[in-house]
């Protein structure tokens, strides 16, 4: 099994599936739109990485909004590579913006504290886990980024891109019965992730609740047992279903301790 990483790659799934799981967190947390109507002015904020991805989280109305490919912002951040920006992600660096100095009371008194609550959630202690509320949602933010992962790492990390040219055109419906549905949509090969229930679904895997997908992506459950017990359906192309969970364990590498 192919364990190693490639920076490039991580810094692809840490601006669009790690960060791009803010707006994600708001909408689900009390505490994270407490934070934003703390500011509530527009302000934009752009990672710029040479040799590696470029996006900009939007803030406004009491909302985030991540565009992809945008380099120009209130506030730019760039980074001299991916390893860079990774280390930022990771907390072990600081950046330094170059423009926008005079919302820096924006990136220490709202963003900061976000992308710290987003960190408590994706990295729960076991006190936090024994509340059944915060584990539900930490689960669903962390299946969040853990598909949005997917696609990014189908489109850039070398062992991804094997499976994805494996897969036909079509949409992957990755869905939680009776709690949310996303969507993997595959074009010539390059994957996207939708936020949203796929109309036409080409294949499908769906978990019998939050549970089971928690125990799978903890590593507490197989995806095996799981179809074999009922928790875990499959439909459709079932190899389209199969090359994506191949993907899916190399999310574990790039997201694991």
């Amino acid at each position: 099994m192919l364990t190693e990483t490639e920076p490039r790659a991580a810094a692809f799934v840490n601006l669009y599936a790690v960060l791009g799981a803010l707006p994600e967190l708001c909408r689900r947390v009390p505490a994270a739109r407490e934070l934003l109507a703390r500011d509530p002015r527009p302000v934009t904020i752009a990672f710029v990485v040479r040799g590696g991805p470029r996006g900009v989280l939007a803030f406004g109305g009491g909302k985030v909004e991540v565009v992809a490919g945008r380099s120009t912002a209130t506030v730019v951040m760039p980074f001299v590579g991916p390893a860079a920006f990774n280390k930022v992600v990771d907390g072990t660096a600081q950046p330094i913006p170059v423009s926008g100095f005079h919302r820096i009371r924006f990136l220490t008194g709202v963003f900061a504290p976000l992308t710290e609550l987003l960190a408590r959630y994706l990295k729960p202690s076991p006190e936090d886990l024994a509340d059944p509320e915060f584990r539900a949602t930490s689960t669903a933010l962390t299946l969040h980024v853990a598909v949005a992962a997917v696609a990014q790492l189908a489109n850039e990390d070398r062992s991804g891109r094997f499976s994805a040219h494996l897969i036909p055109d079509g949409d992957v419906a990755l869905e939680v019965t009776g709690s949310f549905a996303y969507t993997l949509r595959i074009a010539d090969h390059r994957m996207t992730f939708l936020p949203e229930p796929s109309p036409r679904p080409k294949a499908a895997m769906t978990f019998a609740d939050l549970g089971v997908a928690g125990r799978l992506l903890a590593g507490e459950a197989s995806a095996i047992a799981g179809i074999c017990d009922g928790t875990i359906s499959m439909r459709g192309t079932v190899s389209m279903v199969d090359n994506v969970n191949r993907i899916l364990d190399r999310v574990g590498q790039y997201l694991g301790e």
